[in-house]
């Protein structure tokens, strides 16, 4: 088989010419869990894990080490770059809720 110059030439050409292509369209990935300001007025102190999953879904992350804390994370991306990130972590004494932390990021 011979590969001529007009081939090769040809093959950098459009080698170099799709590295300079723009991206036309990302798409926005949303991970986690969506958690809103009326799941989070529903928590009261003293709510049972169940009542708590019925509220606010499945935790994302629920710890083998730490059993009494259940973590809720959501994100927002689109390609590189990051639009939402927020952690709400429940804590549990005796199977009860007793405190959680974390904020809320407003879409305003």
């Amino acid at each position: 088989m011979k590969i001529s110059l007009k081939n090769i030439f040809l093959f950098i050409t459009i080698f170099i010419a799709s590295c300079s292509i723009p991206k036309t369209y990302e798409v926005v990935i949303s991970q986690g869990n969506l958690v809103d300001q009326e799941m989070m007025d529903q928590l009261e102190v003293g709510m049972t894990e169940s009542q708590v999953k019925f509220v606010m879904g499945t935790p994302l992350i629920s710890d083998t080490f730490y059993p009494n804390r259940w973590d809720y994370l959501t994100s927002v991306t689109q390609g590189s770059k990051t639009y939402t990130e927020q952690k709400i972590s429940l804590y549990f004494e005796d199977n009860k809720l007793a405190r959680w932390e974390g904020e809320l990021i407003s879409d305003s």
